[in-house]
């Protein structure tokens, strides 16, 4: 079944990692009449079919009007907009994710929407089964309580439950994708992981003799491209629901080590994990401990769903994923078009982050 001939799609949180591919890839579909980009900051990016929007879904002061305005004769609204920094501030987080959401999804139905593709994520998913097996769709969304990010999806995930329930004319998709990386995302990505004391040289492998490896920590990427064209096969299906999107193999430290040439040193948890609340803790690092607890607990995900109902397969393996990641890390690659992926950002530099605080700004 094909896309509907001239559709008109609004994406809310359309500069970031996963954004600027959905846009992207909305705007080479041919029944894609016209795209919407919703942003705090509008950018200087000018992709075809598509106009710029300003909103910040995480302020409540008349956005959710400006939401319905934007949304209204929409085919369909695709809500990607995340913050995840500042990790040491998680009202402000929550704000943006949970309430932000809410707002979103109620413009939707105010605006009589029919279609809504929300950006969830594996980070939703309850701890994985002790066997390792894969898990489909129906497994347990109440994610890792600790952490912010994987508690907030797991409430959005809620929130979208009762909204089914109260608005079924509403065509619901839920993506649960992988982590999501591609070589133009590599400065913002540094910044909301690696934080900026990193030194570039480090992640050539001439420098990097050795990688951590941990025990239990297996993880599913996926080339932020292949997302988008999930989101786009989404529109011109009659599906409802989750779908869980990853490329093959599962990555872990053995997979990082072959790209840098590196050898791999085993790290117990307990080692690992004090280390970087330590550094979390000075403002050292951005991640909090508790991402690190999640991530050794997230369960590997079966794709065959969205592979059967909408077509989708990956183009590119999860390895060629990170070795196109790591390039850009290399190379500093960014898309300066667009603050989210942005080479620097007004503080972000080593010196005005040792003021504010690393994890302080979103």
């Amino acid at each position: 079944m094909g896309i509907k001939q001239g559709m008109r799609v609004v994406v809310v949180g359309a500069t970031g990692n996963a954004g600027t591919s959905v846009v992207r890839a909305l705007g080479e579909a041919p029944d894609i009449e016209s795209i919407v980009g919703v942003a705090r900051r509008v950018p200087d990016w000018s992709p075809p079919k598509t106009t710029w929007v300003r909103a910040d879904i995480g302020r409540d002061s008349g956005e959710e009007a400006d939401l319905v305005r934007h949304f209204e004769g929409a085919d369909a609204v695709i809500h990607l907009a995340w913050l995840i920094q500042p990790s040491h501030r998680p009202a402000v987080t929550w704000d943006t994710n949970v309430l932000g959401s809410v707002r979103v999804f109620e413009a939707v139905a105010r605006a009589e929407v029919p279609v809504l593709v929300y950006a969830s994520s594996v980070g939703a998913y309850s701890p994985g089964p002790e066997d390792g097996r894969p898990v489909d769709e129906s497994w347990p969304t109440h994610g890792w309580p600790e952490a912010a990010y994987c508690r907030e999806k797991a409430y959005v995930e809620r929130v979208l439950d009762a909204f089914e329930r109260e608005h079924p004319q509403i065509r619901v998709v839920r993506m649960r994708p992988g982590f999501l990386f591609k070589e133009e995302a590599a400065a913002e990505q540094r910044r909301l992981f690696m934080g900026p004391f990193l030194p570039r040289r480090l992640i050539r492998s001439s420098f990097l003799p050795a990688v951590v490896d941990l025990p239990g920590l297996r993880l599913q990427v996926l080339h932020s491209d292949d997302a988008a064209e999930a989101y786009r096969l989404a529109l011109g299906r009659q599906v409802r629901g989750a779908f869980n999107l990853a490329a093959e193999p599962p990555v872990d430290g053995e997979t990082l080590a072959g790209l840098l040439d590196a050898r791999t040193v085993r790290i117990p948890r307990v080692a690992a994990r004090s280390a970087m609340a330590t550094a979390w803790h000075l403002r050292l690092l951005p991640p909090s401990p508790q991402l690190l607890d999640a991530a050794l607990r997230l369960p590997l995900m079966d794709t065959t769903r969205a592979q059967e109902e909408l077509g989708w397969r990956p183009r590119h393996t999860a390895v060629e994923t990170l070795r196109e990641f790591l390039t850009g890390l290399r190379r500093g690659t960014s898309m300066d078009q667009t603050a989210p992926l942005a080479a620097k950002l007004p503080g972000g530099r080593p010196r005005e982050a040792a003021t504010t605080g690393v994890g302080e700004r979103p």
